[in-house]
């Protein structure tokens, strides 16, 4: 039986990679006799050309009728004035609330052929296999917010609300993962100054010791968690913490991996369908010009097998293909060295396909 998946190709580079990702899926799923059909969908600043809104309700529809959710990239200079009504992150903001979705893992590993790619000294990069878990629904990014009068001009406001619930079920999730993986939590808040962070921290701190009470666990305020990123980034398994830490602390350790354009993500909820797409945004400085990464959406299609589509072996196998293509040498520009050679999004998308056709037989008998 085939199985539907929602894509949601978007704007910028999204459609680029978005392609790809769906080729190397189709050659991993041809080898294991899986079938999928894929429905485009439209979300973000295209949506806002087509129809006025950035998340059309035929959108919603098809994501919730669907196994899972590609989606690309939304956002650009064309929609970029933030007095407009409608912007194109309204639409990502809104189907991660249409569709339940308030976990967002997002898993860092440095290669060790690209352990030399970003800023940091090798011996510091080397060993990194993190994931960050974000909240993805509350605090600030949706709490009451406004702009008012006042006596030196203006004013304005944006509050960051949690109650327990939202933080045991992400902190709960968390721990589910640091099971699987190698037993440690570090919990991020600012509880020295932020009564929501002081909730955020009582509350974490239960549901770790009261429900996995063999897991180490540790509680760290979000500066102190931004230098030891740097400094000792080894040293984190699971990082579990809120929606706006979160989104400025991935973006932070995806240096760590050599570039934005190689990380994937998840964003799912309790039921229903996850969403997978790649942290690095819509790139609209690289768009059109088929130089784009692919490997982020491609992983990010990895975890969709795994974590959707109960297909652990597809997952595994187009991680390997990667990392195979990675050790071979095959750059695009973004982790090529200064002045070496470089390969374009689509011939990228095409080695991996490549590798996961070669190795499939092997993976298809374990």
């Amino acid at each position: 039986m085939s199985k539907q998946i929602a894509v949601l190709p978007g704007d910028g580079v999204g459609p680029e990679v978005v392609a790809e990702a769906i080729k190397v899926l189709e050659a991993a799923a041809s080898a294991f006799d899986q079938q999928f059909t894929f429905r485009e969908g439209l979300l973000g600043g295209c949506a806002i050309d087509a129809t006025g809104s950035a998340l059309p309700d035929e959108t919603v529809e098809l994501c919730k009728s669907s196994a899972a959710v590609l989606l690309g990239a939304v956002g650009g200079p064309k929609w970029d004035n933030p007095q407009a009504a409608v912007r194109p992150e309204q639409g990502l903001l809104g189907i991660r609330k249409a569709l339940g979705l308030f976990a967002n893992l997002r898993p860092v590993r440095v290669h060790p052929a690209l352990a030399d790619a970003g800023p940091l000294r090798r011996e510091l990069v080397e060993g990194i296999d993190m994931l960050v878990v974000r909240e993805l629904t509350g605090g600030i990014y949706f709490g009451k917010r406004a702009c008012e009068p006042h006596p030196s001009g203006e004013q304005a406001y944006d509050t960051m609300i949690y109650n327990t619930a939202e933080v045991e079920r992400v902190v709960r999730l968390a721990a589910q993962w640091a099971v699987q993986r190698n037993g440690r939590v570090t919990s991020v808040d600012k509880a020295n100054v932020l009564e929501v962070s002081r909730l955020w921290r009582r509350t974490a701190d239960k549901v770790l010791a009261n429900e996995f009470p063999n897991l180490k666990r540790e509680h760290i305020l979000v500066d102190a968690a931004a230098m030891y990123l740097i400094q000792s980034p080894a040293r984190f398994d699971v990082v579990v913490t809120g929606n706006m830490f979160g989104d400025i602390l991935t973006d932070e350790a995806s240096v760590l991996a050599g570039s934005m354009g190689l990380l994937p993500s998840a964003s799912l909820g309790a039921d229903g369908p996850g969403l997978y797409e790649p942290i690095h945004g819509s790139a609209p400085d690289i768009a059109g010009k088929g130089i784009a990464n692919p490997i982020g959406m491609i992983l990010s299609a990895a975890m969709m097998c795994r974590d959707s589509l109960a297909w652990p072996a597809g997952a595994e196998l187009i991680e390997s293909a990667v990392d195979q293509v990675i050790a071979e040498g095959a750059r695009t520009i973004d982790i090529a060295r200064p002045g070496a050679p470089s390969i374009g999004t689509r011939e990228m998308g095409d080695a991996i396909a490549n590798v996961v056709k070669s190795l499939a037989p092997s993976f298809a008998s374990a």
